[in-house]
């Protein structure tokens, strides 16, 4: 679909020169402020942290361990309780972000190996292309795991396309898939930074190639021994998920993955500076390997998984201390959040289980990653704009699928119903100008729920094995109450059905073939 079509021309309706003067509210279209009262449009930033859960941050009630910068932000900015990705792992969850599409939709959206072919259409809105038309520079720096190459896969030594650029990135430097997985290399724009192509890189999620050792056949040369899976190709003393040989010059160095990433972030703050720009930074921590940089190795009470915890928090201060020096703070949309729930142990034996203590890493909520509980997807989320948005809490309940259809309001352009077809123009709710959000999420692991106000129904396949919670009185859900109110589940169960029958949510478009 022509992006010109839908999303208007500068001299269109929905021109940039009126797009700040009106900003929309959800599913009205009403204007929220008049020209002359709007800032100048932001530059915005997405700090997506990975794996990190609503109660690691102190500002969300750890108090084994302390996060000032991320505290920073929460207090000079908006923190909002009711915050969710739209799934309990990451590719899926990193997939709604960019699309504005639930992920259960599309097939091959679940965890990807690090060889995957790229999984979004290059053909659909994107969340940058979006930002790209609006007259933003756009970059991504960090974790990407959305996949790389077309059917037969990347060219891990020519050009890597298609990939971020061809969703509407100026800019990448993206670490392809994991850490925990091959290729263990990062890739700026279409190439391997700092490949020696006389060392060609090979990869492989089939059959070992090269002779490069494993974990499972020479654990003696492991500085960091796996749990469970993950002894595949050693690097850098740490063996993965999956085959790789070559490329020994561009081979990551895990201790300074921070450095490295939140280095490439700030430098395109300061490159980019001089007119809006959107930056997409995806850290590495606090996932597998955590492995911190020397200098918050041991810093932490809570081993590895603390430590980089910490690492990641210096991460946030960095990209806020750049802002600061460009002057730029006063006018930049920054959103804090993470792409799923906490895990503790997640493969490698790092002491995060035995040095917990009394560290609850979803906060209050029941479960974590992988789990279809609330501490699955209920995940920090801070917002701080110091030119438009006060500080304070919100109990609004958000998602960040919804970051594409709101900062399409922003800076007023109309989506296409068959663009971001599941993401919700939430702004007034960001903004912190409405108590009000979504009013129904679905949320998705290993099965779908449908939360609903105060309400949580969990589909099995057989109704006999559904759940469903009422949240205000019972948040750690313990108390299935489908039986005492068995009119709400069945309620529930047909809307959520009716959401997977249609094309989307935002603006309900039946499915080709879907019975009316």
């Amino acid at each position: 679909m022509n992006l010109n079509q839908n999303l208007g021309s500068r001299n269109g309706l929905f021109s940039i020169t009126l797009a700040w003067g009106l900003l929309l509210v959800a599913g009205t279209g009403a204007p929220l402020a008049a020209a002359q009262t709007a800032p100048s449009r932001p530059n915005i930033i997405i700090i997506l942290a990975d794996d990190l859960g609503y109660g690691d941050v102190s500002c969300y009630g750890a108090s084994r361990i302390q996060t000032p910068a991320i505290d920073r932000l929460a207090r000079e900015g908006l923190r909002f309780t009711d915050a969710h990705a739209t799934s309990a792992t990451c590719t899926p969850s990193r997939y709604a972000l960019l699309t504005g599409e639930y992920p259960w939709r599309r097939k091959g959206t679940g965890i990807l190996p690090g060889n995957a072919s790229l999984i979004i259409d290059t053909q659909c809105l994107t969340l940058p292309a979006m930002m790209k038309k609006a007259g933003y520079r756009t970059g991504v720096v960090g974790k990407w795991h959305l996949g790389l190459g077309g059917p037969e896969g990347a060219d891990w030594n020519g050009e890597i396309k298609p990939g971020p650029l061809e969703l509407g990135f100026d800019a990448s430097f993206i670490i392809p898939a994991t850490g925990d997985r091959t290729p263990c290399v990062y890739v700026e724009n279409h190439r391997v930074f700092g490949l020696d192509p006389r060392d060609p890189l090979q990869v492989s999620y089939g059959q070992p190639v090269g002779d490069d050792p494993t974990g499972k056949d020479h654990p003696e040369l492991l500085k960091l021994h796996p749990s469970q899976g993950h002894n595949q190709t050693i690097v850098n003393g740490i063996s993965r998920i999956g085959y790789m040989s070559g490329g020994k010059s561009a081979r990551w160095v895990d201790e300074d993955m921070a450095d490295v990433i939140t280095k490439k972030a700030v430098d395109f703050i300061n490159q980019e500076s001089a007119q809006p720009f959107f930056l997409y930074f995806a850290t590495h921590d606090i996932h597998v390997p955590r492995v911190p940089h020397p200098r918050f190795a041991g810093r932490s009470p809570m081993g590895a998984r603390g430590d980089v915890i910490l690492q990641f928090d210096w991460s946030v201060g960095e990209i806020l201390a750049a802002l600061e020096r460009r002057k730029l703070a006063e006018n930049t949309l920054v959103i804090l959040s993470s792409d799923n729930g906490p895990v503790v142990d997640d493969g490698y034996r790092d002491q995060a289980v035995e040095k917990l203590g009394s560290h609850q890493p979803a906060g209050p909520w029941r479960g974590g990653k992988y789990s279809i509980w609330e501490g699955g997807t209920r995940i920090p989320f801070i917002l701080r704009w110091p030119a438009r948005v006060k500080s304070g809490t919100s109990e609004a309940l958000v998602c960040l699928i919804d970051c594409l259809a709101s900062f399409a309001a922003l800076n007023g352009l109309k989506l296409a119903p068959d663009q971001a077809p599941d993401s919700v123009n939430v702004l007034p709710a960001l903004l912190g100008e409405s108590k009000t959000g979504r009013h129904q999420l679905v949320e998705h692991a290993q099965t779908l729920a449908l939360r609903d106000a105060g309400w949580k129904y969990i589909r099995a396949p057989k109704e006999s094995g559904s759940q469903l919670y009422d949240l205000i009185s019972d948040p750690r859900e313990t108390n299935n109450v489908i039986r005492q109110v068995p009119a709400k589940a069945v309620e529930m169960r047909g809307q959520l059905e009716a959401m997977q029958n249609a094309a989307g949510t935002r603006i309900p478009v039946a499915k080709p073939g879907a019975n009316p």
